[in-house]
């Protein structure tokens, strides 16, 4: 724990730190790249070029700083995180020389003197060995489980099918042949590719798009105009290759009893986390009302379409609502309505018992989930997955 004059101190330098915006955090990022450069295989890097990476670990360091005494605000935010670490594979040592350079950055920066840099130090220290310990028992869930195992695993891509233009999927099957771990449905894997082309070691999650069946995983990717990895799979992966994999991780995830309603909404590939959904749903015999709710720009970006519609057959009360932004001629019948996702044409579908759970574009996201609130659904009742430093609700 914090003493009252080290959480005091810090408190007292944090107008300081938020004057300098992300800025510090960009300076951190330079500095630690330049000195460690093997941090360049864990970190994505596209998310350091497009800036959210930076965005997001400001926005951590002053949402910590300000709930030095109240810790248990944050939980929430590093359960998140530290999902996310051990998809992965972050090592305790890490943190120390995260640690490092955090401290040399806010010394150059602001050059506060010893008692502020020992304040900050002890402060870093406490927040990093939370995160440590729940990574190590993530870590140790992970390979205790049957079929599980700690750090990365080879899979074979044994099977590739387009879903959609811009969207394929792909089926992995263990190198080793042994069974895999169960996962909770809308956990995602952490994909770790090295190339030749690459310059660095690349990680990303993707969402898992079935049920567990002890056998192998699939998952699904849209391939992004300048995405290193997605492009990677649309263009080079084939049937056969191997990549490694983190186990299964993710703090969203259907947690229902099956007397409660459930409405999955999604534009684009944020359907993925949702059709695992879907199929644990059917695969439970889900007895209260299921709907699906879907945004595609038309009938050539919408993946999965079959999909859902036979595994919704399977549940007793299931109805479906698909929104085309701009649908071609040939679309006619595969779509209910046009334009974005206006919740007021399933009216009758939005209920305060309800559980909504939302994967897609932030913009879309924050869109439907004001939608939701204004309809009267408690913040509680709304879920949601975002692979980035932005809030939806």
């Amino acid at each position: 724990m914090l003493d009252a004059q080290t959480i005091a101190t810090v408190k007292s330098t944090l107008p300081a730190v938020a004057a300098t915006g992300p800025a510090l955090t960009a300076y951190f990022y330079d500095r630690m790249f330049t000195h460690n450069p093997e941090l360049k295989d864990v970190f994505n890097m596209s998310n350091q070029r497009n800036g959210d990476q930076r965005q997001a670990l400001f926005d951590a360091i002053c949402a910590y700083g300000a709930n030095l005494e109240n810790l248990a605000a944050l939980l929430p935010a590093v359960e998140r995180i530290a999902q996310k670490h051990t998809s992965f594979s972050i090592k305790p040592e890490q943190y120390q020389i995260v640690g490092k350079h955090l401290l040399a950055t806010i010394d150059e920066m602001l050059n506060p003197g010893a008692e502020v840099l020992d304040a900050w130090a002890k402060a870093y220290g406490v927040l990093a060995n939370v995160f440590i310990q729940r990574e190590e028992e993530i870590y140790h869930e992970h390979e205790e489980k049957q079929g599980g195992w700690r750090g990365t695993r080879a899979f074979r891509i044994s099977a590739i099918q387009p879903q959609s233009e811009v969207i394929k999927s792909f089926t992995l099957t263990p190198v080793d042949g042994k069974p895999v771990a169960d996962f909770n449905p809308g956990q995602y894997l952490g994909v770790h590719v090295q190339d030749p082309d690459f310059a660095n070691h690349e990680i990303r999650q993707y969402s898992l798009t079935h049920a567990p069946n002890g056998r192998d995983y699939r998952i699904a990717v849209k391939c992004e105009a300048l995405g290193t990895v997605s492009g990677w799979l649309h263009a080079k992966a084939k049937v056969g290759d191997v990549v490694n994999l983190a186990a299964p991780a993710g703090d969203f995830f259907l947690q229902v009893d099956t007397a409660t309603p459930v409405t999955l909404i999604s534009a684009g590939v944020g359907l993925t986390p949702m059709l695992a959904m879907l199929h644990a749903l059917a695969q439970q015999q889900h007895q209260a009302s299921v709907s699906w709710l879907h945004a595609a720009e038309n009938g050539a970006r919408h993946a999965f379409a079959d999909e859902v519609a036979q595994t919704g057959a399977q549940l007793a009360h299931f109805s479906s609502h698909v929104w085309y932004n701009t649908p071609r001629a040939e679309d006619a019948g595969r779509f209910d309505a046009q334009g974005v996702m206006n919740l007021a044409a399933v009216a009758d579908l939005i209920t305060t018992d309800r559980h909504y759970y939302l994967c897609g574009p932030v913009s879309f996201m924050q869109f439907v989930a004001r939608q939701l609130l204004d309809a009267g659904v408690a913040n509680d009742h709304i879920h949601y997955e975002v692979f980035g430093p932005h809030k939806v609700v």
